[in-house]
């Protein structure tokens, strides 16, 4: 346990290949993500956290009052806690800046940790994802991938709302790619396609000097 958070972390298995940051969803834990992570980078270290709060019994990255509303001062605090353990972890495990690949609420505290400490991330993966925040900072994310992937039959995420969120993050100069799919909220093989073929592009283009 290193900041407090239950983690895993799996070595790099290719040299150059991007660490990634599994971020689960509710009810998940530190396990469920490494597999995907592995089908979609299969040489990257893997860094995959559980998330400190607790919803009757299920695990997740910030609180909220009912589904779809979150308590954004704790959205705010539960950032810059999962910013200072990537940091930590980082020097700890030795690996460069990596791209968060988030599902749900964890897509939903990726997305918070690029608004609120911009530099900690080197792109992010949001599966399902909604806007964290009501009145985001307007940090530089010039030219940092993302990918957002939404499920047009996703009851939970409005369309409009992700839609919002790619505004957000295109807004402060993220390079933003935003996918709609024949899908609910659950993940979907295209899910899997789309973040893998993304992943090579993105790092593809991310600057040697800033990793």
């Amino acid at each position: 346990m290193t900041g407090e958070f239950i983690y895993r972390f799996e070595p790099a298995k290719e040299a150059g290949a991007p660490p990634l940051l599994l971020l689960h969803g509710t009810g998940g834990d530190e396990n469920d993500l490494l597999e995907l992570g592995a089908m979609v980078s299969p040489g990257s270290a893997l860094l995959s956290p559980r998330g400190r709060v607790l919803e009757n019994g299920m695990p997740r990255f910030f609180r909220r009052s009912s589904e779809g509303v979150f308590d954004e001062d704790d959205v705010r605090r539960r950032a810059f806690e999962l910013a200072d353990f990537v940091e930590e972890t980082r020097r700890r495990h030795g690996i460069d800046r990596p791209i968060a690949l988030g599902y749900s609420n964890g897509a939903n505290i990726a997305a918070a940790v690029m608004l609120l400490r911009p530099g900690t991330l080197a792109g992010a993966a949001l599966l399902r994802a909604m806007a964290p925040l009501s009145d985001p900072p307007h940090p530089d994310l010039s030219g940092v991938p993302v990918l957002i992937t939404s499920g047009k039959a996703d009851p939970i995420v409005p369309a409009s709302n992700s839609a919002s969120l790619a505004a957000m993050l295109r807004e402060v100069g993220a390079d933003v790619s935003h996918q709609l799919l024949p899908a609910g909220h659950q993940l979907s093989r295209a899910d899997l396609v789309l973040v893998r073929d993304w992943l090579k592009r993105a790092d593809a283009r991310e600057p040697a000097e800033e990793r």
